[in-house]
């Protein structure tokens, strides 16, 4: 349940971060509100979400040469895996990697949590402990192998 806090906490800060760059002005000048939008909040938003993301043990979102490789690697496991939804296998396997950072050496811990995490329609439940193993391995090896 750890990764559904975490994973609410960024959504939570990044709509806060949203609802905090306004761009109309405040009446002061008398303006129609025609003001621009500036363009720095946006990539303070964008920093802020992502040392939220880090400091949660997220790492950055792959790109693309390291994404093919991953979505690969998983897909050499089972095709369900993936399922034709690469940004969701993505996404999983960013929050899986915060499992690896933060229990390191508890392998029994990141398996099963993995088990949790990687479904599909025909495996509601999970791809059973091998599967699990493996992919926590494709996880640690393409996404986080600093972790």
């Amino acid at each position: 349940m750890k990764h559904r806090t975490a994973a609410t906490a960024l959504i939570a800060l990044g709509a806060a971060l949203t609802a905090c760059t306004s761009t109309a002005s405040s009446g002061s000048s008398g303006s129609s509100g025609d003001a621009t939008p500036a363009k720095t909040p946006k990539v303070n938003e964008s920093k802020a979400i992502a040392d939220a993301e880090a400091a949660a043990g997220i790492p950055p979102k792959p790109d693309a040469a390291t994404q093919a490789a991953y979505i690969r690697a998983l897909t050499a496991i089972d095709p369900e895996i993936v399922n034709g939804k690469p940004d969701k296998a993505v996404s999983r396997g960013r929050n899986q990697c915060r499992m690896i950072a933060n229990f390191p050496k508890d392998k029994a811990k990141q398996v099963d949590s993995a088990e949790l995490r990687f479904i599909s329609p025909n495996h509601p439940e999970g791809f059973g402990k091998i599967k699990a193993a493996q992919i926590v391995e494709a996880v640690h090896a393409n996404l986080c192998p600093k972790f």
